[in-house]
């Protein structure tokens, strides 16, 4: 493909997911019916259509075939050479096109950082001085991080390892059991270091946080999706582990991904919970906005509404009260999101304080979306 053929390409699937097509499904659905396409183009026209979302709003909000030429323009890009109507590409731009593309947009917030209207006074009631920096984070691509599986190997071990599959990785800063990826991250999973369980996949800041939790005797991951921080408590510790998601499909991949890293990770239906409490630990990542990670799924942003987040608040204080139940005499409960805003993370704690005496906070923690990984917070409770 031609990159006007990729540029036109993004465009149907940007004017799919503003009809109301998730941007999965929708990229899914344009591969599946595009087998020309090549591994290569796939990639680019993903690229295209998730940097258009992640900047929506500092686009002009406008239909795909203008936020890919406010996109282009943006990175400098001549849109005559992309525009120009050869082969796949897309057609010529009217006057009237190059008119509006010429007329500056609205730099002011929330339009200059990407955080839908409605949103952006809570936004700012709960970062602060952080509001713009926060938002502006997730306006690019983020990095590819990866956790060494101890068990299987050392740091540089993992990087000798990836460099022979050409991809190139650097130690993460402030977090030792995390690489970032400098080179080739599409590569990762085709890698032998990790077809054979030398590294994960997995976000530098959920990493950090595995490594604050203490851990006692049994734990469990009571909202465990995938299952990525069992395999790390696993990983660093010699406690049993527990994994439970009240959707146990999602944990479908989870056994063989415990055989591939060498560690035993029990699964549990939410009728087997009771019989296996008390637990030491109750890790509970609780379904939330995920406002922290939006730069990964940039579409969530723009579907996540007042009903939406509501629900959500409420789910969460359902959570975190049915978790703390599990949780032995002498216990810890921790609480996580990856949300940064108030309203789902210190305002739910605070909330279940008042409901339940005799917890109280041993530990507030909370990183913000940046070069070295997503947002994410967590509250340990014990009593």
């Amino acid at each position: 493909m031609t990159p006007g053929a990729r540029v036109a390409a993004a465009i149907i699937v940007l004017d799919q997911i503003r009809d109301g097509a998730f941007a999965e499904q929708a990229l899914t659905a344009w591969a599946r019916g595009s087998r020309y396409a090549g591994a290569k183009d796939r990639a680019a026209v993903r690229d295209h259509v998730y940097d258009a979302l992640r900047a929506k709003h500092s686009l002009g909000d406008g239909d795909g075939r203008a936020l890919m030429a406010r996109l282009l323009q943006r990175d400098g890009v001549d849109l005559d050479n992309i525009f120009n109507g050869i082969g796949h590409a897309p057609d010529v731009l009217s006057e009237e096109e190059i008119a509006a593309f010429s007329m500056p947009l609205d730099l002011s917030a929330p339009a200059s950082c990407d955080i839908p209207d409605w949103l952006w006074p809570a936004w700012q009631a709960s970062l602060g001085a952080d509001a713009v920096a926060a938002a502006q984070a997730q306006q690019t691509r983020a990095d590819v991080f990866l956790r060494i599986n101890q068990r299987k190997g050392s740091v540089d071990d993992a990087m000798a390892m990836l460099a022979q599959d050409g991809i190139a990785t650097a130690p993460h800063a402030h977090v030792a059991t995390c690489l970032r990826v400098r080179d080739n991250p599409r590569r990762v999973k085709s890698s032998a270091a990790y077809l054979t369980g030398l590294v994960e996949l997995q976000d530098a800041s959920s990493q950090r946080a595995v490594g604050l939790v203490p851990v006692g005797a049994r734990l469990l991951d009571y909202c465990a999706g995938g299952g990525g921080k069992a395999l790390a408590f696993a990983d660093l510790t010699d406690a049993t582990v527990f994994a439970h998601d009240i959707a146990p499909q999602r944990m479908k991949d989870l056994p063989d991904r415990a055989q591939r890293a060498g560690v035993t990770i029990r699964t549990l239906t939410s009728a087997e919970l009771p019989g296996h409490a008390p637990f030491d630990v109750v890790f509970c990542d609780a379904p939330c906005s995920g406002s922290g990670t939006w730069r990964r799924t940039p579409d969530a942003k723009w579907r996540l509404d007042v009903d939406r987040l509501q629900a959500l608040i409420a789910i969460q204080a359902d959570v975190i009260a049915a978790a703390a139940k599990l949780v032995g005499t002498g216990g810890v409960l921790a609480y996580a999101t990856c949300s940064v805003l108030r309203a789902e993370n210190d305002d739910i704690i605070d909330s279940f304080l008042a409901q339940h005496p005799g917890w109280r906070v041993a530990l507030r923690d909370q990183v913000l979306p940046g070069p070295d990984g997503d947002g994410f917070y967590l509250c340990i409770l014990a009593r």
